[in-house]
């Protein structure tokens, strides 16, 4: 803590290794506890929401109507992403990235406490809408804050796919937090769980929140930011000059997240409704299994990470959108088997083509803005996929299954979203192991 007042730009190289990996953990640890949040809220849907917020629906319709909640959340994200991307650039990436924990964590324990259909009809799943969009508010700003303040404590150029890769850890480990908190109270409450088990994990969030708060209090704010601020080079309407100046930027970032966000909420969302009612798999073989999966992305994420720093990230990242596009077929193949093992074996793997993307996506996007506007573009260019890609995919999977009839579409559907990002990769530059902060990203394009 003695450390808070210092100057970032003038501190030793000792120092500045040390306060390199204070922000890595705190960047990480954070972004946990977000992604706690956010999948808990997504884990749960699946298996309460239906059944207590939409009790008088065909289940197939509740279901849809359930999953039309959820995605409520990821419209919300590129509004998170534009108010706080703008303070990000403008007061600095630690005060915003406080700011999104408070706003999330709250709006998660709240959630723990609305009533159910029974008690007052359809308010309740008005008021778990209303929750939804605080969270999308919420984790749409912390993205980009948590990356950046990783990245930009970088000095060396050719180990930014691995550093910026470390907040991206904190999905796996946010999504196993949530998975085991949702496995520990459906094992602790039984029959109980739709009365009481399901609202236990969301109160946990405000002892997360917490924890959050008094590790993020205790970093310094980025060089990079730093630097800024001393130059007198911050720029008044961060927002609107980065859609002005990088509009290019903002749509291929979205677009090349096709591959990786449609198909991780599928697998981690989608499968629980489809795992249950239509293969009629336990509950907790399948919140076992996610939370194999996230044991598995520990490694894989940061592994491709580092590798896109070897190989490039560009072509780390199209590797992964091929694999991911294949995959969707080996793994509805597998999960219709209905044989257990099988289904656990096939969510298990179905995080690594995953991390293939998740791994060097947070460098690929961040490196294609200059420093001024590094937060508000690579936020909104990251949350814009959240309205194509995340949200509609569960969504989309429901649809799908219950007008073919068949799992299949839902591995065209996959195959399709591989495509696009393949296209808007190959249109997006590499800057692997180059000086980002040299210069303007105008003049580092010409």
């Amino acid at each position: 803590m003695a450390t808070l007042g210092l100057d970032a730009t003038q501190l030793s190289p000792s120092e500045h290794q040390r306060q390199l990996r204070r922000a890595v953990i705190a960047s990480t640890i954070g972004t946990a506890i977000e992604w706690y949040d956010f999948f808990l809220y997504s884990t749960v849907t699946g298996l309460v929401f239906a059944k207590l917020f939409f009790p008088h629906s065909d289940p197939w319709v509740g279901t849809l109507e359930a999953f039309a909640i959820y995605a409520v959340g990821f419209v919300a994200r590129p509004i998170g992403a534009a108010i706080f991307g703008h303070y990000g650039d403008r007061i600095g990436r630690k005060s915003t990235l406080i700011a999104t924990l408070l706003l999330m964590g709250l709006a998660t324990a709240a959630v723990a406490v609305v009533p159910a259909y029974a008690s007052i009809g359809i308010w309740g799943a008005v008021i778990l809408t209303v929750l939804r969009f605080i969270q999308g508010i919420g984790v749409g700003g912390e993205w980009g804050g948590s990356v950046l303040m990783s990245m930009e404590w970088a000095r060396n150029d050719r180990s930014r796919g691995l550093i910026a890769s470390w907040p991206q850890f904190g999905v796996p480990c946010g999504l196993f937090l949530a998975n085991l908190a949702v496995l520990a109270f459906s094992q602790m409450s039984g029959d109980q769980f739709l009365a009481w088990g399901w609202r236990i994990p969301f109160a946990l969030s405000l002892i997360l929140v917490g924890v959050g708060l008094y590790i993020r209090l205790g970093i310094l704010e980025t060089p990079v930011f730093s630097k800024l601020l001393a130059e007198r080079q911050l720029d008044r309407t961060p927002m609107l000059t980065v859609i002005r100046e990088y509009p290019r930027e903002i749509l291929l970032s979205a677009f090349a997240r096709m591959a990786e966000q449609a198909p991780f909420y599928i697998f981690t969302a989608f499968v629980f409704s489809y795992g249950i009612g239509t293969l009629h798999l336990t509950r907790d073989l399948l919140l076992t299994a996610v939370l194999a999966a996230s044991v598995v992305s520990f490694v894989s994420i940061p592994v491709f990470g580092y590798l896109s720093d070897q190989i490039g990230r560009k072509n780390m990242y199209m590797i992964g959108a091929i694999v991911t596009g294949v995959f969707g077929f080996i793994y509805f193949a597998m999960l219709d088997t209905a044989s257990e093992p099988i289904v656990f074996l096939a969510i298990v793997l179905s995080l690594i083509p995953h991390d293939m993307l998740y791994g060097p996506q947070a460098a690929l996007i961040a490196e294609s803005f200059t420093g001024r506007l590094r937060y508000s573009g690579s936020s909104l260019g990251y949350q814009l996929a959240s309205v194509i890609a995340g949200g509609p995919a569960p969504l989309i999977a429901a649809w799908l299954f219950g007008t073919f009839k068949s799992a299949t579409a839902i591995a065209v559907y996959i195959a399709a979203c591989a495509v696009i990002t393949l296209i808007a990769t190959a249109l997006m530059t590499d800057y692997t192991g180059k000086d980002i902060n040299a210069a303007d990203a105008h003049e580092r394009r010409a």
